[in-house]
């Protein structure tokens, strides 16, 4: 039998193309004769090793097919631009699937339904919820929970008054900032035109002028400040 030529009805688009270079998973079909099993004639056992023969010749085609149908489906993976990756998840995703549905998780998922429900119907689960219950209201009821209860609220309050007495000062002060501001601009010019600072400018000007003018003279000496005199320094006296 030519196992390439074979047609073994799996509708594959490469039936009768299979790859020359595949190399066949050699079948051992000149199995040496042994003596006759017991319990079997001469004729049963040429039609078990016929039927032997017949069972490798068709492994070996299916090897055969299922290898031209990986290749064709890495093809058709990567013109859809499919990775690996992307196989993998898909895998991963199909494998949880079929461990959701399969019967040992399905009855896994019941058992723990079952014990679930056990366990909180059960006098000791209702009595444990019952003592915490108890614990709860009268923990919510003690002295000590309700004095914590108000010193937290307490302390929430004076933090939230600091904060604002904070933000108040803070404002307070860029306010006072701001109006010293402007103040000090309105007050210049009001001082520069008092008769105070234009009688210190008019003196300024009458030293300067002098000063200026003494030099221009070739005088070496500075006029009197007062304008009391006009005579020139005299020299050290002598000792």
């Amino acid at each position: 039998m030519d196992p390439a030529s074979q047609d073994i009805n799996l509708n594959s688009p490469n039936k009768g193309l299979l790859s020359d270079t595949m190399t066949d998973v050699p079948v051992d079909t000149g199995t040496a004769r042994t003596s006759i099993p017991e319990g079997l004639t001469e004729a049963e056992e040429e039609e078990l090793r016929s039927e032997l023969t017949k069972v490798e010749e068709e492994i070996v085609t299916l090897r055969q097919v299922l290898a031209a149908k990986e290749r064709h489906c890495g093809e058709l993976k990567r013109k859809l631009g499919l990775t690996p990756l992307d196989g993998l998840k898909q895998n991963l995703s199909k494998s949880w699937h079929d461990v959701q549905v399969s019967n040992a998780y399905v009855k896994t998922s019941e058992k723990l339904g079952e014990w679930n429900e056990k366990v909180t119907q059960s006098d000791l689960y209702l009595s444990a919820s019952s003592t915490l219950e108890d614990w709860s209201e009268k923990l919510t009821h003690s002295e000590a929970y309700k004095k914590t209860q108000e010193t937290l609220s307490q302390a929430g309050q004076k933090t939230s008054a600091a904060l604002s007495n904070v933000g108040s000062a803070i404002s307070r002060k860029l306010g006072d900032m701001s109006s010293y501001s402007i103040r000090h601009s309105i007050s210049m010019p009001a001082m520069r035109n008092s008769a105070t600072f234009k009688s210190f400018e008019d003196r300024v000007g009458t030293i300067k002028s002098k000063v200026v003018g003494g030099r221009e003279n070739g005088s070496d000496n500075l006029p009197s400040p007062t304008g009391s005199s006009d005579k020139p320094l005299q020299d050290h006296a002598p000792f």
